[in-house]
């Protein structure tokens, strides 16, 4: 069995506060991740973060998103430095916790043509799950024909990767529990997205990668099933569980 799992940059982050990690937070993520390995319950495991606090401060700033680009090789080393000591951060919690992490960075292997079609190899990740590693992806910039350097959201890593890894389930662990209706109750399902459009609304704080509409639409797109939940329902997804909202 093969997992993609995502943690959201505002679980691990204080997403309001540049550069500032959520240190509680990704303790317990990590906790729950290393159990979920030492029981074999999750399989193989590949993780990805997002940027919270530390890229998307800093995309925001040089007005970069997922279409705006930079050819300012400034902004871009701004981007992709910070989202590299977010993944230092996130692996070294791991690594406390004798968890094999070992990092993938986008910017050096993804593009983007001109049309936004992405091209995110991964036969690298496959060799280390097979050989025993939890690869770690990130958002980051990604190589743009015609428009520089954009932002490539963890979202759409997470997707590209569970079609190429073959994955079995897919988790985005978020600061909600779920998909929310107008009255923020859990949708326990999700089938289309113009069936909750208009309870879907962009992040409170600063997201450049699209916030939860894009996150549902990202995961429509898979064959494998996938669950958006909070951090209290980690491990319940780790351990097979049904969590949150299932999008199907």
């Amino acid at each position: 069995m093969t997992t993609v799992l995502k943690l959201g940059g505002s679980v691990i982050t204080e997403k309001d506060r540049a550069e500032t990690l959520d240190g509680p937070a990704l303790d317990a993520a990590a906790d729950a991740i290393a159990a979920a390995l030492a029981s074999d319950a999750v399989g193989r495991l590949v993780i990805v973060h997002g940027g919270g606090s530390f890229g998307h401060h800093h995309a925001d700033a040089h007005g970069v998103s997922t279409t705006d680009g930079t050819t300012d090789h400034v902004a871009v080393t701004d981007v992709h430095g910070a989202m590299t000591t977010l993944n230092r951060f996130v692996r070294s919690r791991l690594h406390d916790r004798d968890v094999p992490a070992v990092p993938v960075h986008p910017l050096s292997a993804a593009s983007r043509d001109a049309d936004g079609n992405l091209s995110l190899p991964t036969a690298q990740v496959e060799t280390l799950l097979d050989e025993g590693f939890v690869p770690v992806l990130h958002g980051d910039g990604v190589a743009h024909a015609g428009e520089g350097v954009t932002v490539l959201s963890g979202d759409e890593i997470v997707t590209s990767l569970a079609a190429s890894v073959d994955a079995d389930r897919v988790g985005l662990c978020s600061t909600v529990p779920g998909v929310l209706d107008a009255d923020d109750d859990v949708i326990p399902t999700v089938e289309s997205f113009d069936a909750v459009a208009d309870v879907l609304g962009a992040s409170d704080t600063t997201d450049v990668s699209g916030g939860m509409a894009a996150k549902v639409q990202e995961l429509l797109a898979l064959t494998a099933p996938a669950s958006i939940f909070g951090p209290e329902a980690l491990d319940g997804f780790l351990d097979g569980e049904r969590v949150g909202t299932l999008i199907e």
